[in-house]
């Protein structure tokens, strides 16, 4: 058996200074919408991804993809928010193994309502710690990242994330 290639020092104090970072940001994140909007953080990025889709729609599978989600998790998900009346589903007229869920209007409107306090938790907990270079390295160091988690160096599975890249 090959002996493991153990993280360095400097590479073990990045990742543990990563994990910690995107851990406790999830957290607040999750925190600040439970407060202010009464959704948790998984909800936000379901309603944003269908925001961001055409007709703001998108098939169940491509919604589990991009929200980094399993196919039962996310079900679970879409039937607490067609509770809420924010989204709603609808079978696919070409295929009837596939589903639609579809942003309604008040689904629209909640996002809406929620996105600055969001956004102001994104900036201030990330975007205000960092110069304009630290962000371009971010984004590089995400992207590359993301084509190795995908295979794809030039996809990924968020949309309008790098989307000069997207196919």
């Amino acid at each position: 058996m090959e002996e493991p290639r153990w993280l360095t020092p400097p590479e073990l104090k990045a990742w543990l200074a990563f994990v910690a970072a995107t851990t406790l940001l999830d957290g607040a994140l999750d925190r600040q919408l439970q407060r202010d909007s009464g959704m948790p953080h998984a909800y936000y990025l379901i309603l944003a991804m269908l925001s961001d889709s055409p007709d703001h729609t998108l098939r169940m599978s491509e919604l589990a993809a991009v929200t980094q989600s399993s196919q039962s998790r996310l079900s679970h998900a879409v039937t607490r928010l067609e509770r809420q009346g924010w989204v709603t589903r609808r079978p696919c007229p070409d295929d009837r193994r596939s589903t639609f869920a579809t942003l309604t209007e008040e689904g629209f409107a909640a996002l809406r309502e929620a996105a600055p306090g969001h956004v102001g938790t994104v900036r201030h907990n990330l975007f205000d710690a960092l110069s304009a270079e630290q962000v371009d390295q971010l984004e590089g160091i995400c992207t590359a990242m993301l084509g190795r988690l995908t295979r794809d160096p030039e996809a990924t599975p968020i949309p309008g994330v790098c989307p000069d890249r997207q196919r």
